[in-house]
């Protein structure tokens, strides 16, 4: 059973009413991509959005809630960690870890068997979970 359930719901809820949005024009010639591009022209009816048939426009209010920020998909808040000390002020009931860039694979091995130890949830581990 994931945590967090009703903030990951509303992240979905979100998504799914979220509209697709597809490059102006692209539908029209078949060498533009899909990939959203903001219409930039001075009489672009997308932009202006002044015809009911084009396509929306990204805004800020299609973005994910409040609530669902810094979530991983599992529902664990996401937090670097760069050293043992940093696994103190985390819960294992809530917080999941992230191995930094720089952690080399000495201190990942120290750090891995702390998080074995307290339960914490690995999201990068790239080590063996017996932590040898």
């Amino acid at each position: 059973m994931p945590i967090n359930k009703e903030k990951l719901q509303a992240r979905e809820e979100a998504r799914v009413s979220r509209p697709e949005f597809i490059r102006p024009e692209s539908w029209r010639y078949k060498r533009l991509e899909t990939n959203w591009r903001k219409p930039k022209g001075i009489d672009n009816h997308q932009r202006k959005q002044k015809s009911r048939g084009r396509p929306g426009l990204v805004k800020v209010g299609y973005g994910t809630p409040k609530i669902a920020y810094g979530l991983h998909p599992s529902g664990y808040t996401d937090n670097l960690v760069y050293n043992a000390s940093d696994l103190e002020n985390l819960n294992p009931k809530e917080d999941g870890i992230r191995f930094g860039h720089s952690v080399g694979a000495k201190k990942r091995r120290e750090i891995m068997k702390i998080a074995i130890e307290k339960k914490f949830k690995v999201f990068n581990a790239r080590v063996s979970q017996n932590a040898s």
